[in-house]
């Protein structure tokens, strides 16, 4: 696999995809989309001030993948001041917080997908992903979402061994692919910061 992002001359990215390529993002994109579940989509006549105050839920997801792209606002064992409890805390604040959120990744993994079909092709039969600057910040959001993801599945951990050891595995490892593709994802958020920072 080598499509990284460049820079673009509009001040977005650029980005070639061999069809190999498109298929797995595309794939990871759509699990992605799936994974958050559909939108709460406002009916036609629903009072949008009310819609602006709806409220999200209020316990933190039993998936581990999900927990980690919806964490605890505030850590246990922490002193938040007297008779405050995190676990409440991180409640009311995911009760307020979790459903734009949600929104705001599904909007990412949706914007991949359009802009994968959307792409044009050259002669080598390669997606062409061209991105201005929104699309890069929505790109930058999905990709981090899926290597948080990918990463929570294969237990990557903060331990240095451990992390080597995962990078190593053998071919045979059914969690190779994964592997591959975690790693992959991680060059094209790399190179997309880059392209951006440009």
């Amino acid at each position: 696999m080598a499509g990284l992002f460049k820079p673009a001359r509009h001040g977005g990215a650029s980005l070639t995809l061999d069809p190999v390529e498109v298929s797995i993002l595309r794939n990871l994109s759509v699990q992605m989309l799936e994974l958050l579940g559909p939108g709460d989509e406002p009916e036609a006549d629903e009072d949008p001030l009310a819609r602006l105050f709806a409220e999200g839920p209020s316990k933190a997801p039993e998936d581990p993948a999900l927990a980690r792209l919806f964490p605890d606002a505030y850590t246990a064992g922490e002193d938040y001041g007297e008779g405050e409890d995190a676990g409440e805390l991180s409640a009311e604040f995911r009760r307020f917080t979790e459903n734009d959120l949600r929104a705001r990744k599904r909007d990412d993994a949706l914007a991949v997908v359009r802009s994968l079909d959307g792409a044009g092709s050259d002669r080598k039969g390669r997606s062409q992903v061209q991105l201005d600057k929104d699309g890069c910040t929505h790109w930058l959001g999905g990709l981090n979402d899926l290597r948080l993801t990918l990463g929570s599945r294969l237990e990557v951990s903060d331990d240095p061994e451990e992390a080597e050891a995962m990078y190593r595995l053998p071919d045979e490892d059914p969690r190779k692919p994964l592997m591959m593709a975690y790693l992959w994802l991680g060059g094209l958020q790399e190179t997309l910061i880059e392209a951006m920072a440009r």
